[in-house]
């Protein structure tokens, strides 16, 4: 009771604030707990163990009751049914009965007693043809219960017993097949026997069949023969199974088969429809399915699918065999013959386009075609172009292959057909039809659109454009509905888009790349006089709605990169995603057709160009545009006919004086000076300039020229001499003479295909003029070259058709128009897939396609040669000198800068109008000084005499005064400076009445001497602006 000095005695005190009597209350509880959940777990196991123990019981009796059994049937019956008749078939037997009880498809012995059961049926049916006698007697009725459920179990017994030795199937099949007995046919064909159509059972036994999931047993047997070496007796175990599957096929449920419904996942669709290659193996069901309407109901069974098919068809084979594609190219192999049918109803096809848009839309988009890689191909790497490139391909080439080959013009022909028939039969006029008409141009513009995404487009388009009516009837469901305002219930009933996408957007987006194609491959008669491929009125009408639907996604819509255009719908989960990407699609088809249009209008005016432009545009839109990362500048970029041409002009010269004022273009100081030789002008230039970075290009160049005499000309070159430097340049090096450029019927230049022959640095001449070009441009000065508009089309980036062709080569243009109008056999003509290059006598023989000499040109293929010949001679003949061009040209001019242009507003950028010129303009624009006033009587004579010259001499005055032949493009407002008339020599005497007009061109200047007459003035003039004297007489 004392401390003892051991501190381990000292009272223990729970500083945590716990009384140790609740920690050991936790402590209990937590033990009770632990307890409780062992107890119950040893109860599971228990209980679990004496499960276990009664099946394993229970299968022990079974099998010992069975073997019981199988001997009493050896000892009745023969161990090979040796003692077996007709009468142990009838209700009363045990025969079936103990059969069905014992049977083990892994038993050999049940095996072959099975084989012999189904051995005599066929006998049976060869001799009496009675099944229902042989298993009921006479009266079926009273016995009508057990004997259909004894005919279900053993056809099931027959079919399991083939399934459960698929394994040997694969090992061994030539065990299975071998002998003449061929055991797996005898099984086959006794199920094919209980399901005769005309027996009383049959719909019964065949709902038991589909509700065991058979065909999913039969989908592992048809891969395993795929997989396997066929032979004789394969073949015909598979004409055995083909003729099993045929007789079910039919059993839909609908009247007068009274089959239960099957899960969609276990169904015929799902199972079968999905193994790869099915008709190659089956030819017989397939014409089943597709000619006798049982294809309809499948299809329509497989659009309840659709949006989940993931978890409805069977796991992929391989990632190159997907069950999605497999089950495409079987449903596209049968479904033209389906079409084709008489009793193919609307409603079959428009389930038909459902099931087929949906599969395409996961299926990555096919490669392209030969054709178009070489097309694409025609812009080099130099280029600078989008990367429009497909996905690569992950399908397996022979399905590729099968599904391109049935995608053809009979196909399309035959689904536009049925679908579009309501609208050619019926008028557009009546109301009850409104759902019907909907629901057709929403399946069949839902499917195209997806076609064109995932086949090759000159394949698809080609077939679409020429081979079918799409456009024309198209077209007029189009202008009905914007016509009588029908566009909100398209929007509600689409079942594509939802009701939230506007109801123009899905016939636009097949409508327009159609459209388009066949506009490349339209003649100027056609387009012109006989309108095709639509009348100019209706032309007018579709350039009003293209340019509301332009508008509205660009105005309205954010923008979508171009990146996430290209196969997006492949990945989309919801209507809203599909609609803006369908819409940015539009926008651009859209846009890439109106500026078509625009350059057909170009051609030959057929309405007025402001119809071109959008109702939104007005001063502050305009503002905007010219900065960029706004709405306005990307419809700029996208959709620039939208913007009157004048405001267009304004913003690229805003744009290239903000980007001089950036890259100080602007400075006083001049880097550059070059002594030229007017008689050496090109040779000059070219050594001189053709070295000079981008830099100094957009810097001060600064000329004195040389005359004839080896003296350099008077004058200071403060802009106005340069001015007249790069007229002259431009004039010689464009000069045909030369021999880098050549000129077409209508005295159009183009680049000289032959210009290697003549000078061997050629290219780099090219470049060098493309430079220069673009320095006349970036300068603001004016040069008179006219150019073939196929040419300007490259400095654009754009591939030329064969409406540009007629300014090239009008008879070539000629012949090409006639083979595509032929009538008769073009394949008599002897024409191949080559064309011959003539320059300067040097023939030489090009093939268009890989083995074109050994390819003939047919009615099928004429399109296609068209388009290449045209492509050839307009493209790819050009093609270098067109690069090396487009390269210099590139050094000082941006894209998006010419962007802004067609090709005939470019050649109003380089050579201005023309027209000619406004004297009235000019007047209105121009001071004086020196005395000289508005109302001056020099003033008025010299207005009189300038507005009295020809053309030439007007061209010849402005030149003589600002260095530019033409004035400027928006007119003499813009000129800078403006033109000034300054008085020269004093008073009238007569050593100044003896002068001649003199110029200072670096500030548009005319030093004009006080003339008494207008007959003075005007002789003194002309001499001045005609003596080409250079600047000696400044």
């Amino acid at each position: 009771m004392f401390f003892s000095g051991d501190p381990s005695t000292r009272k223990r005190v729970a500083l945590g604030g716990r009384s140790t009597k609740e920690r050991d209350r936790q402590k209990l509880l937590e033990q009770t707990r632990l307890e409780r959940e062992r107890r119950s777990w040893q109860r599971k196991q228990t209980s679990a163990a004496i499960k276990i123990q009664k099946f394993y019981r229970g299968r022990k009796d079974m099998q010992a009751t069975r073997g019981e059994i199988r001997e009493q049937f050896y000892r009745t019956y023969g161990k090979r049914c040796e003692k077996a008749d007709s009468h142990c078939f009838c209700p009363d037997s045990a025969f079936l009965r103990q059969l069905l009880f014992f049977f083990n498809a892994n038993n050999v012995g049940d095996f072959s007693i099975l084989v012999e059961v189904c051995r005599f049926l066929r006998q049976y049916m060869q001799e009496q043809g009675d099944l229902v006698s042989l298993f009921a007697g006479m009266d079926y009725s009273s016995k009508k219960a057990l004997v259909d459920y004894r005919v279900k179990q053993l056809a099931y017994t027959c079919i399991q017993a083939v399934c459960k030795n698929r394994d040997k199937l694969r090992k061994q099949p030539s065990l299975l097949f071998s002998g003449s007995s061929q055991p797996m046919v005898l099984l086959l064909e006794a199920a094919a026997l209980l399901i005769e159509p005309n027996l009383p059972w049959v719909c019964k036994t065949v709902g038991y069949l589909l509700q065991r999931n058979i065909l999913a047993d039969f989908r592992e047997i048809i891969l395993i023969l795929q997989e396997s070496t066929r032979t004789a007796s394969c073949s015909e175990f598979l004409s055995s199974l083909e003729r099993l599957l045929g007789l079910m096929i039919p059993h839909t449920g609908q009247m007068p088969c009274s089959c239960p419904s099957v899960d969609l996942q276990w169904s015929f669709s799902s199972q079968l429809l999905t193994v790869p290659f099915l008709w190659r193996l089956f030819p017989h069901l397939k014409e089943v399915f597709a000619t006798q309407g049982y294809g309809q109901y499948y299809i329509h069974q497989m659009t309840f699918c659709m949006k989940n098919y993931a978890g409805v068809l069977p796991k992929d084979l391989s990632p190159e065999l997907p069950g999605y594609a497999c089950l495409l190219g079987n449903i596209l192999e049968t479904a033209g013959v389906a079409l084709a049918q008489p009793n193919c109803s609307f409603e079959m096809a428009i389930d038909l386009a459902a099931v087929l848009t949906c599969l395409l839309e996961a299926v990555t988009p096919l490669k392209k075609s030969s054709q178009e890689n070489k097309e694409s191909s025609m812009l080099s790497d130099d280029d600078v172009m989008s990367d429009d490139d497909f996905m690569s391909m992950t399908l397996n080439k022979d399905l590729e292959q099968h599904i391109l080959s049935v995608i053809n013009s009979r196909f399309l022909l035959q689904l536009i057909n049925a679908l579009f028939g309501p609208l050619r039969v019926g008028g557009l006029n009546h109301e009850q039809s409104d759902r019907r008409r909907v629901a057709a141009v929403d399946a069949a513009c839902a499917f195209l659109h997806v076609a064109v995404d995932t086949f090759p487009l000159d394949q698809i388009l080609i077939v679409l454009a020429y081979g079918t009516e799409l456009v024309t009837v198209l077209w007029k469901f189009i202008k009905w509905c914007h016509e009588n305002d029908k566009w909100p219930v398209l929007s509600e009933l689409s079942q594509y888009l939802g009701g939230e996408a506007p109801g123009w957007l899905l016939p636009l987006a097949v409508f327009c790349p159609v459209f388009k194609h066949m506009l490349m491959l339209t003649d100027n008669e056609e387009f012109y006089e006989q309108g095709k491929p639509l009348p100019l009125e209706d032309i007018r009408c579709l350039i009003v709605i293209l340019r509301q639907a332009l508008w509205q996604p660009l105005w309205t819509q954010p923008k979508i990169a171009c990146n996430q255009v290209k196969g997006a719908a492949k990945s989309l989960s919801n209507n809203r995603s599909r609609s803006e990407i369908l819409q940015h699609k539009v926008s651009v088809e859209a846009s890439q057709l109106l500026s078509q249009l625009q350059d057909w209008n170009n051609r030959r005016q057929f309405t007025p160009p402001s119809d071109f432009h959008a109702d939104g545009v007005n001063e502050t839109f305009i503002s905007q545009a010219a900065v960029e990362n706004t709405k306005a500048h990307e419809i700029l970029k996208q959709a620039p006919f939208l913007i009157p041409f004048t405001s267009r002009v304004k913003i690229f010269a805003s744009q290239l004086a903000a980007h001089k004022q950036r890259h100080g273009s602007q400075a006083v100081f001049t880097r550059n000076r070059f002594r030229i030789r007017r008689d050496h002008i090109l040779e000059d230039a070219y050594d001189q300039m053709s070295a000079l970075s981008e830099e100094d290009l957009r810097g001060l160049i600064r000329v004195t020229f040389i005359n004839e005499f080896g003296v350099e000309e008077a004058g200071i070159d403060g802009g106005g001499i340069f001015k007249d430097f790069m007229e002259n340049i431009t004039r010689a090096a464009f000069d045909c003479q030369y021999g880098l450029f050549k000129e077409t019927s209508d005295h159009l230049l183009y680049p000289n295909p032959g210009s290697g022959m003549i000078h061997e640095q050629h290219l780099q001449f090219f470049h060098f003029l493309g430079t220069l070009l673009a320095k006349a441009m970036y300068e603001g000065i004016l040069v008179d070259i006219p150019f073939a508009t196929f040419f300007l089309s490259k400095l654009k980036q754009k591939h030329n058709y064969l409406n540009d062709l007629p300014s090239l080569d009008p008879e070539l243009y000629r012949h090409l128009i006639f083979l595509k109008n032929y009538k008769g056999d073009i394949s008599e003509l002897e024409l191949y897939f080559v064309i011959v290059n003539n320059e300067y006598g040097e023939q030489k023989e090009e093939e268009l396609v890989p083995n074109g000499r050994d390819m003939r040109v047919t009615n099928e293929n004429v399109i296609t040669f068209v388009r290449l010949v045209a492509n050839h001679r307009l493209n790819l003949q050009i093609r270098q000198q067109s690069t090396h061009f487009l390269r210099g040209f590139h050094q000082l001019m941006q894209k998006e800068w010419i962007d802004m242009f067609n090709e005939h507003e470019l050649q109003l950028l380089i050579s201005g109008s023309l027209e000619s010129l406004d004297v009235d303009d000019l007047r209105d624009h121009t001071n004086y000084a020196g005395g000289y006033q508005k109302d001056h009587y020099v003033i008025e004579m010299f207005w009189e005499v300038l507005k009295g010259f020809s053309f030439e001499n007007q061209k010849k005055f402005l030149k003589f005064v600002t260095g530019c032949s033409r004035g400027p493009l928006l007119g003499f407002k813009y000129l800078e400076p403006a033109l000034c008339i300054q008085r020269a020599g004093g008073a009238a005497s007569d050593e100044a009445l003896d002068r001649l007009p003199t110029s200072a061109t670096c500030m548009n200047l005319l030093k004009l001497p006080p003339y008494t007459s207008k007959e003075q003035l005007e002789t003194k003039l002309l001499y001045a602006i005609n003596a080409d004297a250079g600047f000696d007489l400044s």
